[in-house]
């Protein structure tokens, strides 16, 4: 069950696209974790990772990862107990059940079994309790291992504002307009013919996830289903010429009439609920809550709590609604690799991958 230095051995599926790269970096000094095994196509099996990958994240590549032997993806990932995936939708959607049916834990970053009524759509500071789905999710399939997911890389970032407002006064609609990232798109991704000097209004695919993925995040666990939240988001997608930082602009019909002083109460007084504040990837203030006229910016806020941290500004009066704000997520950090990172922390907290690495 453990590596070297009592971690947990792990696995990275698709190691060598970006989100996987980020995988990679961030899991090299983890207090938890110990990348054992790293998986990509058939072109970059056999080769050692530093030999196989085209390294775009800032950094070098880990010194404990490089020399590390890429296996195929469809294959066995060897000793590791705990798989991160970075795998696209469809081939995800193969393999991810194949290796919880085997008895690996799988913490993924697809979207493929988001909306799968006994996977966990999970975000620790939003949703702790839905871990627990994965006892229906084994009795009902028959695993020993089991599937988490982490949410949209956009949704990650207008869910914890939506949150605090939801849990202190209801929320009934929100109209969302998101301003994403290149580096949403992968590598190399947009072309710059198209993205430079430019605002692309549609990604494929992206506004049915910010429709749905809202409404489970902030559901109810009953009787060991999710019942989603009683409420309608509308979203509108665009592709702006921005590096890394997913900016949404919210407008937010609330369930009772409130002041915009106790909008920013509830905002300022978001905390990560008792044991996810204490997990390693859990940052000390998940929401921070700009007063400036000018912020949240990706530039200078993108970064906060080592990318983990969501910025909210610009809290105003709604004359559609009640109340418009705007939020701010690093993508690649919280929105993907960070964020599937924390879930399989939590994962091992609330006990259903053994014994935890060490005592925090």
């Amino acid at each position: 069950m453990s590596s070297s230095n009592n971690k947990i051995p792990v696995a990275v599926l698709a190691a060598t696209g970006t989100v996987g790269q980020r995988f990679v970096s961030l899991l090299a000094d983890h207090p938890w974790f110990e990348v054992v095994a790293v998986t990509a196509s058939e072109r970059s099996a056999g080769q050692r990772y530093a030999d196989a990958v085209s390294w775009v994240v800032p950094g070098e590549i880990p010194t404990s990862v490089a020399d590390l032997v890429v296996r195929p993806t469809d294959s066995d990932p060897g000793d590791a107990s705990l798989v991160f995936s970075a795998l696209p939708g469809d081939v995800a959607r193969e393999v991810e059940p194949a290796l919880a049916a085997g008895g690996y834990a799988v913490c993924s970053n697809a979207s493929a079994l988001r909306m799968e009524p006994d996977v966990p759509l999970l975000v620790p500071e939003i949703n702790p309790d839905h871990i627990h789905l994965i006892k229906a999710q084994r009795e009902k399939r028959g695993w020993s291992g089991s599937i988490i997911t982490a949410p949209n890389c956009a949704v990650t970032g207008f869910i914890f504002p939506m949150k605090a407002l939801h849990a202190a006064f209801g929320i009934e609609k929100v109209h969302v307009v998101t301003m994403q990232a290149i580096s949403g798109a992968g590598y190399p991704g947009v072309p710059s013919f198209d993205i430079l000097d430019n605002v692309i209004p549609f990604i494929g695919g992206e506004e049915d996830k910010l429709e749905s993925e809202p409404r489970k995040l902030l559901g109810t666990m009953v009787d060991g289903g999710i019942e989603p939240a009683d409420m309608v988001v509308s979203p509108q997608v665009h592709r702006v010429p921005v590096m890394d930082g997913h900016v949404a602009a919210l407008s937010i019909k609330l369930a009772r009439k409130v002041s915009i002083d106790d909008v920013n109460r509830a905002l300022e007084q978001f905390a990560a609920p008792e044991g996810v504040a204490d997990l390693p990837g859990t940052p000390e203030r998940p929401l921070i809550l700009r007063k400036e006229s000018n912020r949240p910016q990706p530039r200078r806020d993108r970064d906060a709590g080592n990318g983990m941290s969501i910025s909210v500004g610009r809290v105003q009066p709604c004359t559609v609604f009640d109340v418009k704000l705007v939020s701010l997520v690093h993508n690649t950090l919280r929105g993907a690799a960070g964020g599937a990172i924390q879930n399989a922390e939590w994962l091992v907290a609330s006990g259903y991958l053994g014994e935890k690495p060490f005592e925090r």
